[in-house]
């Protein structure tokens, strides 16, 4: 069973994405109100996923992420929250979100991230995806676009990267690396939205002109 720890500012919005998550089958092993809470709760229950909020008093959801990346913690982070502002979603990105939902998901959509993340891959809510991608492809870089970067690549985008560098279609990806052909598809766009890249040529020069496939 996928343990999960849930963090969000509001009692009522914990108690009930632990209620959703267990009759799913996911076992939520902690709760935390705010980043200062999640660190000490995330340390003791040592979860597989982490569903966090980006809005909360004092220590927010980009200051989290921050933390968990300064004290090594690697838990895959999915962002759960009702913002979709572009440089909310970069910011996320950039500070190490593995996942990116909106609180009007399904529970069987939340419950397919939640396994996602666990399994190790990426996922970011579609229509998010297609409006920020739609952006750079019109030249028109969404805010906050600027500060992600090649080095912000988990290990697995840059296998994906490699391989499409070598010009693999997707489903050729997901026979190397052992993938489902949609999981594969998430990596792809998650790595566009990092690098900031119109399209697959334009992601690999950037990761050529950075190093990361020499």
């Amino acid at each position: 069973m996928t343990r999960v720890v849930v963090v969000d500012d509001q009692t009522l919005v914990r108690q009930g994405i632990r209620t959703l998550l267990e009759v799913a089958e996911v076992e939520v092993v902690g709760e935390a109100e705010d980043g200062q809470a999640a660190l000490e709760v995330i340390a003791e229950a040592a979860p597989d996923v982490v569903l966090l909020d980006l809005r909360m008093p004092r220590y927010d959801g980009i200051w989290t992420l921050h933390e968990l990346r300064e004290r090594g913690i690697e838990v895959p982070v999915l962002i759960l929250t009702t913002f979709d502002d572009d440089s909310l979603v970069l910011d996320a990105l950039h500070a190490g979100a593995r996942g990116y939902l909106l609180k009007d998901v399904t529970l069987e959509q939340l419950t397919r991230a939640v396994h996602t993340l666990a399994d190790g891959a990426t996922l970011i809510a579609p229509s998010i995806t297609d409006r920020l991608l739609r952006a750079i492809r019109a030249g028109r870089s969404p805010v906050g676009a600027s500060a992600v970067s090649v080095k912000d690549l988990t290990e697995r985008e840059r296998e994906v990267l490699r391989l499409v560098a070598e010009g693999y279609n997707n489903r050729e990806i997901s026979t190397a690396l052992f993938l489902a052909e949609g999981t594969v598809k998430n990596h792809v766009s998650t790595i566009l939205l990092k690098l900031g890249a119109r399209d697959r040529t334009n992601a690999v020069l950037r990761a050529l002109h950075e190093g990361i496939l020499r």
